[in-house]
């Protein structure tokens, strides 16, 4: 099992993001980013500074870190986020990284549910209007 473990994450990223959106969870995240704009992507983001994640079901993760949001659409597993799950993220050391995976566990039954690759990070920061 061991030997088939790196096997089946080499396939699951190897497929690539999946092409089907969730129409709910890509109006929801409009929604979120309403009056922002897109900044260049990073790879990593400290969570020292994060005050708060929020799950958009089958879509994307989003960090607030001060007045920025990150978004975080996941290079597989998207399928696995559910905003009624708690995710365990495994950090050595202050950031979050596009290499880091995260494990999805069902608050309920405390059961794993999947696990989500993460992407890059893409800041999202409000838009500036002059008077």
């Amino acid at each position: 099992m061991r030997k088939l473990f790196p096997l089946i994450v080499a396939g699951v990223l190897a497929s690539g993001p999946a092409t089907a959106a969730n129409p709910r969870g890509e109006a929801e995240l409009e929604r979120a980013l309403a009056g922002r704009v897109a900044g260049e992507p990073v790879r990593c983001i400290n969570l020292h500074g994060s005050t708060s994640s929020t799950i958009i079901d089958d879509t994307a993760i989003l960090y607030r870190v001060g007045s920025t949001i990150y978004v975080n659409r996941p290079r597989a597993g998207a399928e696995s986020l559910d905003r009624d799950d708690a995710m365990v993220n495994r950090l050595w050391g202050s950031q979050l990284c596009s290499i880091d995976t995260v494990r999805m566990i069902d608050t309920s039954t405390g059961f794993y549910r999947g696990s989500v690759f993460l992407g890059e990070f893409v800041p999202y920061r409000r838009v500036r209007t002059r008077n």
